[in-house]
């Protein structure tokens, strides 16, 4: 019950009636300040008087990776992201790559580099997604009613990965390669189209729950999907190509403050190019923003929207769409990566956000909330027949005005969970 209360509360702060209190508040201090420049934390750094820097064209934000949990041990690592323009600014929108690397003392290794680049004068849009993964995690079946989330023990994450024992859970250790490569050319103002390549290869698959010499057995999801669509349980390839259509009038990759994103991505997987069963999925993205003051655009709200569904075929279990493995993995706030699983699955998510410090603008805050719901075609449950909702709040720390990079640091409350993260890119 309580949980319904703070959905219901975000859901009435998401509303344009925000604006009007907001508002109150920036004419009153216009009145008083008669401007509002953005600036950032290196504007507190700098020396009083100093004359300002012309802007640079590369921005590069480098953080530690540190934490401590029982699916890692200790992880060490470094996170960070970079921008830069390819062109002018004036005809070339910024460019950014966001990267990682970590080692945990559970001899596991994790690694990606994720880029959104557009060249000289927009004419190309490059779409990257590179890991390489040493890895474990839970996983739970497929759909958003598995298990029932009665059945399993509150849990914490931290940046997505499980900080708890989670009952009701069962672990896969694998080596994951990913290599996703999309390129496409404008073929009229923010209208693109392009073609790629898309590889997941999973191998030394370990499902460390599964039993099959007791009486009973102890079967897992992940053996029982294998077993029934025909896949290899220690390895398998989803190897393919894809037709993709873009349409982008964000002012900003890394912060928009206006526009619309719209991504499009019918991928077919053929066994001629390595993949072990013929497939083929579509994905479909949709984001906009909406600024809520003309003086304050960093004030606004943002939708986002996507879609991923199994066309035709079967893909192997690790392979199907699940919460926090879209591009930038940041879906999901709130529920531990991989927590819903399937066939077809659709997410949303509302984000309102607005500045804290009045004059400088430095701290600003964001409100969201967010919704899950996958299919289990072999049980016959569809979309929408079970929705997980997430809410939570952040803090944003305006580290670049220039590229709009900022610190944030959010906290998001799903059922019987919650996760805190830490990133230099906004979710979305």
């Amino acid at each position: 019950m309580k949980f319904t209360y703070l959905v219901n509360f975000l859901l009435i702060a998401l509303l344009p009636v925000g604006h009007h209190v907001f508002g109150a508040q920036e004419d009153s201090l216009q009145a008083d300040n008669g401007t509002f420049e953005q600036k950032d934390i290196r504007d507190l750094l700098k020396k009083k008087n100093a004359p300002p820097k012309p802007p640079k064209k590369m921005m590069l934000l480098v953080l530690p990776n540190v934490s401590s949990n029982p699916a890692n041990g200790l992880l060490l690592g470094v996170a960070g992201t970079a921008g830069w323009f390819w062109g002018p600014k004036e005809t070339t929108r910024v460019s950014s790559l966001g990267f990682n690397a970590a080692y945990t003392t559970k001899k596991q290794f994790l690694s990606f580099a994720k880029s959104n680049v557009y060249t000289k004068d927009d004419k190309f849009y490059l779409q990257g997604d590179w890991r390489y993964y040493m890895y474990n995690a839970p996983t739970w079946g497929l759909g958003t009613n598995a298990p029932d989330t009665g059945n399993i023990s509150p849990s914490t994450g931290w940046q997505g990965a499980d900080l708890d024992e989670t009952e009701g859970a069962y672990p896969l250790s694998y080596n994951y390669l990913r290599f996703h490569e999309i390129v496409s050319y404008q073929v009229k103002k923010n209208f693109y189209l392009g073609i790629g390549y898309h590889l997941d290869y999973y191998n030394e698959i370990e499902d460390e729950l599964l039993e099959l010499d007791t009486i009973p057995r102890q079967l897992t999801p992940h053996f029982i999907y294998s077993e029934l669509n025909d896949f290899d349980r220690k390895q398998y390839i989803l190897s393919g190509v894809s037709a993709n259509l873009v349409y982008d009038t964000r002012d900003n990759l890394i912060n928009a403050y206006e526009g619309s994103f719209v991504n499009i991505n019918y991928r077919y997987n053929p066994t001629f190019l390595g993949s072990d069963q013929n497939s083929s999925s579509l994905w479909m993205e949709y984001r906009t923003f909406h600024s809520l003051s003309v003086k304050t655009p960093r004030h606004l709200i943002g939708f986002w929207l996507f879609g991923n569904f199994l066309v035709s075929g079967n893909q192997p279990y690790l392979t199907l769409m699940a919460l926090g493995e879209d591009q930038r993995a940041r879906s999901g706030r709130g529920y531990v990566a991989g927590r819903f699983r399937g066939e077809d699955l659709i997410y949303g998510e509302a984000e309102y956000r607005f500045p804290i410090s009045p004059r400088s603008r430095i701290i600003g805050g964001v409100l969201f909330v967010n919704f899950t719901t996958a299919s289990n075609r072999s049980r016959d449950i569809g979309l929408f027949e079970y929705i997980r909702p997430g809410v939570g709040f952040g803090f944003r720390f305006m580290l670049n005005k220039n590229f709009r990079t900022n610190i944030n640091l959010d906290f998001g409350f799903g059922q019987k969970s919650k996760g805190f993260y830490f990133s230099g890119t906004e979710t979305f």
